[in-house]
């Protein structure tokens, strides 16, 4: 992991510490415990205060504790120990907070997976982790049964969402009319999952028996917790590994940031997915951690937000930009008030100035936009909770974090006060590496921690960063990464495509959209059909939204694929656009 011959850096200053918000400590102290420990102790303080809400039906702490116990002693059962992965398949329910820290309980390593993947997608990721087991909605269980039968895979526990409900809710998903059958389908499968060629375990039948006993063998921090996919610059996604050391930092370095969070008194909405990496520390790790009341979405929508919103108000509310636009002008049309919101934060893409002003005004409370990557558990750098913000940036490093500004082509050589280059981070929070994956982690880590985002950044002269670029050329919509080259590769796979290359153009509203140039292998492709194609191929977010037909692609001298160029040459559509 180490860069031979690097020049010694200093120890850099953190001019920044005095733009923290009120009661914000330059050195919070991070637990020295597993994050199975963290919510443990949330267990034992809350035990009675509700954990986890999903459609009104709520559980507490106490039963919490009870159902982890008893999911990890039905997974060391179906045979997992310390060190094995478990692949969770989910949207945000129940079941995917118990099972990813009764994974946890045994040792295990979570792997989390986009419910909504390919065939091909998943596949991919199978091979590469070796899951032994995976915990899955019902509606994905066949497609896992589809991966090929040599892979590590040995069993499968299905999950039915319907089951968490209240039993209301349940009721009248079982009446006879078009609408019930719509939304039943839509989370749970009709028929039952088929058992071959790998034995499927219900969720129900899972927590049967003795919970695992206190004695067992517990997780340290040092040990591995979490492989979590994210794009790289080329190829397919690449397994980023994090420790239970890793992610409490990042949970605690969160909770000093908040300084009026009240352990115990904040109710935490869940509308990011759990399976994203900022979905998983802001609601898998900081809301547990510090006691509060999380309420599970299993996926957003407007009207099912506001309508949670108007019984169990939220008080904590981590999403994009998109979210707190769609959430103001729907609370707006409803008359629901958003007033109890004292805090948000927003990542995954840039945050307009006038989102924060009309999010603001419509709950009194602060929106601010952090940084940070899947790498780094995410968070590293984020605006201050308080009146030091200054949107636009995307703020200052975090508590025990630092950041240099190097030169690309040689990160050894510090950029001057004020000069864009790549941006370099270290802190307590950062990865171990990739997963099966030397090379990428010895280029990716340089000597003394530091890791190279790929991200251009001017720095002022109080610590507050602007990003200005991406030298890796990964696409964000919708707070997902997309890999250009993996949906380059579904393109060519079609036989009227010659060539290809993705770019991701800016929306209006922030945010970036996936745009294909291609090149035809005879004389006229057909954009919806190209489009209907890899959307077999990929997740629907991948998929191209728009497809421009070109005759050649912009090239280097050696040949690589200007992507650059394309974007530019895209900025005013050609005449061919289909």
């Amino acid at each position: 992991m180490s860069r031979k011959n690097s020049t010694p850096h200093p120890e850099p200053i953190r001019p920044w510490t005095r733009h923290y918000a009120d009661g914000v400590p330059a050195a919070p102290q991070l637990p020295d415990v597993s994050l199975v420990d963290l919510l443990e102790q949330s267990v034992r303080r809350y035990g009675r205060h509700p954990a986890l809400v999903f459609f009104d039906r709520s559980t507490t702490y106490g039963e919490l504790g009870d159902q982890i116990r008893a999911a990890a002693a039905g997974l060391r059962r179906l045979g997992v120990k310390a060190g094995d992965r478990v692949a969770l398949v989910m949207p945000n329910c129940p079941q995917h907070v118990v099972a990813f820290y009764a994974v946890l309980r045994l040792g295990a390593v979570v792997v989390e997976h986009n419910p909504l993947y390919t065939d091909r997608e998943l596949r991919h990721q199978f091979e590469d982790h070796d899951a032994v087991v995976a915990i899955a909605w019902d509606k994905v269980v066949d497609r896992l049964q589809g991966l090929p039968e040599d892979l590590a895979l040995r069993s499968i526990v299905s999950v039915n969402l319907v089951e968490a409900m209240p039993r209301g809710t349940r009721l009248k998903l079982k009446l006879p009319v078009p609408a019930a059958r719509k939304a039943r389908a839509a989370l749970t499968v009709k028929d039952k999952v088929r058992q071959e060629p790998r034995p499927v375990t219900s969720w129900r039948q899972l927590l049967k028996g003795r919970p695992l006993p206190q004695r067992h063998r517990r997780p340290v921090p040092g040990d591995l917790a979490v492989i979590q996919y994210t794009s790289g610059t080329t190829g397919h996604p690449k397994g980023a590994m994090l420790t239970h050391a890793n992610l409490a930092a990042n949970a605690a370095q969160g909770r000093a940031w908040v300084p009026g969070l009240r352990d115990g008194g904040e109710t935490f909405y869940g509308v990011l997915p759990m399976f994203h990496a900022y979905g998983l520390t802001l609601s898998l790790t900081t809301a547990m951690a510090v006691g509060a009341r999380l309420v599970l979405f299993p996926r957003f929508d407007v009207d099912l937000v506001l309508d949670a919103a108007a019984t169990t108000p939220p008080t904590f509310l981590p999403a994009v930009p998109p979210i707190y636009d769609r959430l103001v002008e729907g609370a707006q049309k409803r008359g629901i008030s958003l007033s109890g919101v004292r805090f948000a934060i927003s990542g995954a893409m840039n945050l307009p100035v006038e989102t924060v002003r009309r999010w603001e005004e419509a709950t009194g409370g602060l929106l601010i936009e952090g940084y940070g990557l899947t790498e780094t558990s995410p968070i590293a750098l984020g605006n201050p909770m308080g009146p030091t913000r200054r949107p636009g940036t995307v703020g200052v490093p975090f508590p025990l974090t630092d950041i240099r500004v190097v030169d690309p082509e040689n990160p050894d050589r510090d950029r001057e006060p004020g000069q864009e280059g790549e941006l370099l981070i270290r802190g307590p929070q950062v990865f171990q590496g990739y997963w099966n994956r030397p090379e990428d982690t010895r280029a990716a880590l340089l000597d003394g921690g530091w890791f190279r985002t790929g991200d251009i950044v001017s720095v002022d002269e109080d610590g507050f960063v602007t990003v200005r670029d991406r030298i890796k050329e990964l696409i964000i919509t919708g707070g997902f990464n997309v890999s250009p080259s993996e949906v380059e590769e579904a393109l060519k796979r079609h036989p009227s495509v010659a060539e290809a290359a993705v770019v991701g153009m800016t929306r209006v509203g922030g945010g970036e959209e996936v745009v294909a140039a291609v090149v035809p292998s005879g004389e006229v492709i057909d954009a919806e059909e190209l489009r209907t194609f890899v959307r077999r191929e990929l997740a629907a977010y991948k998929v191209p939204r728009r497809i421009v037909q070109i005759q050649d692609l912009p090239r280097s001298l050696i040949g690589k694929v200007l992507r650059r160029h394309v974007k530019d040459r895209l900025q005013d559509p050609p005449q061919d656009q289909d």
